[in-house]
């Protein structure tokens, strides 16, 4: 993209196909709490702690996701397409090996690790036979993720958005077949989900390969992979990678040791997490789109030395982020018990998950300051400080506060929310202040963006 172009782009612009993107990646996942809710809401919750761990799962996928992203589109950049193809190849192979591993460690030591998450005895059978299934196919979201990097990389966003809007429809059909047994088709409940979820995933990974083969034809010689092991390459994607997914692993993993925290509560309160936190991933959609489209943008203007413009579209985009998010939260709290009536009957859940949705209008601003301004930060070359500060805050306080006022104490998820917001908070401030150091002006990597680096490379807008 040329410096015109990139001049001529605006957040709105960057931020509708992202947020469109985004919106069917979680509708998939909610059409699967939709529709499971109907049939039981202990299955709701076996599906929501397997889908936890599998959350853990995919952000091992991310260091080569992450990496492929910012090396393909660096190459494309600067006119070696070339070293773009061998880039893409190898890091299809290496995610399909590193979704083979973790699909065998799911399949056969799925029982010890949901045990050891102190998951109650009723919920294990769905559980485990969900985790074995949809675990069983990671590989499959592996070459998703990688395949949608590269055509990314390419200017292709569209196809990914509308092979994933295909996999949506997909898996609700399946799921409407197999859950309530439609058709003459055997009633399967979790295992239905399971198998349907599964069965979308592949069908879009033949779809975005045989895409990818079609759009970037002649440019992906498979053979290089036979002459040496491509040390470089495999170097250069987890050196990239790394630090970027870093903070992801480090949220999940704390979200994992949570999740064992509210599963020692009860049914009851696993199941209203699960509920509140479909219900409020709409609220946090704006967010994650604001942040990725300032990140675009930043990371051109960082690119061009425009250091005083790049301060002030980082700060204005979170004055938005931050009005829009609590506009939502709030949204959201005035018409809860409809939202949650959708979801289930049972009034212990609705009472409880009403009191999170009121939580959330202080939680969300502060989500808002980390996924805006973390994004800038990255954007600008800063990738370190946010994955030091995001492990000290997830582990020192969400993960403490969270047994001290959840268990401790005896306030339940209301004190577990209460921790996720003074975490959110206490990093999103951190990050305004160390943008406002502006020491991210010296971090740009834009003046030799071929020499080897642990900083990530500003990623083009796609369209």
């Amino acid at each position: 993209m040329s410096k015109k172009q990139a001049g001529q782009m605006t957040l709105f612009a960057l931020t509708w196909p992202i947020f469109i993107e985004i919106l069917l990646h979680m509708l998939m996942g909610n059409a699967d709490t939709l529709m499971l809710s109907q049939y039981d809401d202990n299955a709701v919750a076996a599906v929501g702690v397997s889908n936890q761990l599998m959350s853990v799962i995919i952000v091992m996928f991310g260091f080569v996701a992450t990496g492929t992203t910012i090396l393909v589109a660096q190459y494309l950049g600067a006119g070696d397409r070339e070293r773009a193809g061998q880039t893409a190849v190898v890091s299809i192979v290496l995610n399909i090996i590193t979704g083979l591993m973790l699909s065998a460690a799911l399949l056969f030591f799925g029982r010890p690790i949901l045990g050891a998450m102190n998951l109650p005895p009723e919920l294990m059978d769905m559980a485990l036979i969900y985790l074995q299934i949809v675990g069983g196919f990671a590989f499959v979201q592996a070459v998703i993720m990688t395949v949608g990097a590269v055509l990314k990389s390419h200017g292709f966003t569209k196809d990914v958005m509308y092979v994933t809007l295909g996999m949506n429809v997909l898996n609700v059909f399946g799921n409407f077949i197999l859950i309530f047994g439609m058709f003459g088709a055997p009633e399967l409940g979790a295992m239905g989900v399971a198998i349907s979820t599964a069965a979308a995933r592949t069908i879009g990974t033949v779809v975005l390969f045989a895409l990818l083969v079609r759009r970037v034809r002649g440019e992906l010689p498979w053979s290089y992979l036979t002459a040496r092991f491509p040390k470089r390459d495999v170097r250069d994607l987890l050196k990239i990678g790394v630090p970027t997914a870093g903070e992801h692993l480090a949220y999940n993993g704390s979200q994992v040791v949570i999740t064992m925290f509210i599963a020692s509560m009860g049914t009851v309160a696993l199941t209203t997490r699960v509920y509140t936190l479909n219900i409020i991933m709409f609220t946090l959609l704006f967010s994650i789109a604001i942040g990725q489209g300032t990140q675009i943008l930043i990371g051109h203007m960082v690119g061009e030395k425009r250091f005083d413009d790049a301060y002030r579209r980082c700060l204005r985009s979170l004055s938005i982020g931050i009005g829009v998010s609590t506009f939502a939260a709030v949204t959201v709290y005035i018409f809860g018990e409809q939202i949650f009536s959708i979801f289930t009957s049972n009034q212990q859940i609705v009472e409880l998950g009403m009191t999170l949705l009121l939580l959330t209008i202080l939680l969300e601003p502060g989500r808002a300051f980390n996924l805006i301004v973390i994004n800038a930060l990255r954007a600008g070359g800063d990738v370190r400080f946010p994955v030091y500060i995001g492990i000290l805050s997830m582990w020192g306080v969400a993960v403490t506060v969270s047994y001290g006022a959840g268990i401790w104490l005896g306030f339940g998820l209301a004190g577990i929310w209460i921790a996720m917001a003074l975490d959110e908070w206490l990093r999103g401030l951190l990050m305004l202040w160390r943008w406002r150091t502006k020491k991210w002006q010296k971090m740009s990597f834009a003046d030799n963006p071929s020499a080897e680096t642990d900083e990530p490379v500003p990623q083009t807008a796609g369209n």
